[in-house]
């Protein structure tokens, strides 16, 4: 399914990619700022951003980040590589709303205190697929002729299992991100 997901964005990006070739599609840095829920600190992010103008009300946004958060005092480290594609709904030339999906890789690296597990076997680390949903808005404006400077906020609904780490049930890894970027016209 995961697989499927993003066979079928890369599909929609690069399709639409031809037909709005005249100055409409723009590529570029991003970072950010978040913080899940019960992650136990806010941090930030980075990675690109592709985004076209399919006409003066739709776009669409494919990003691929890189983010870090820590749970449980440290005990668990999660390092991600979010793949998004958002659908962006312009209201005026340069304020938008934004809705869309990610695929999130991550690797979860567990650290266990001394005594906390009796047992032979124990899990260090483990990668884990994850589907999440988003919603937000931002504002886009011109920088130039050959710039954009974009702005926005999404809520992400995320949810982590951490099946190795007794007592997790229930890790709330919903978040907000801020996110800006400057994206260059091809």
């Amino acid at each position: 399914m995961v697989t499927r997901f993003i066979l079928v964005s890369v599909l929609i990006i690069f399709s639409v990619l031809p037909s709005a070739a005249q100055s409409s599609v723009s590529f570029g840095p991003q970072i950010g700022f978040y913080k899940a829920r019960d992650a136990d600190q806010a941090s930030g992010l980075g990675g690109l951003t592709l985004r076209t103008k399919l006409s003066d009300g739709f776009g669409i946004e494919g990003s691929i980040n890189f983010r870090k958060e820590k749970y449980y005092d440290g005990r668990v480290d999660v390092n991600s590589w979010p793949v998004m594609v958002t659908g962006l709904f312009y209201f005026v030339p340069v304020v938008y709303g934004a809705v869309g999906a990610g695929w999130y890789n991550s690797n979860i690296q567990y650290h266990y205190p001394p005594g906390f597990l009796t047992g032979s076997t124990t899990v260090t680390s483990e990668t884990q697929q994850e589907f999440g949903w988003h919603f937000g808005g931002g504002a886009e404006l011109p920088v130039g002729s050959s710039a954009k400077f974009v702005a926005d906020i999404k809520y992400v609904f995320l949810d982590y299992d951490f099946t190795n780490f007794p007592g997790s049930g229930g890790v709330n890894s919903n978040f907000y991100v801020l996110t800006v970027g400057l994206l260059f016209n091809l």
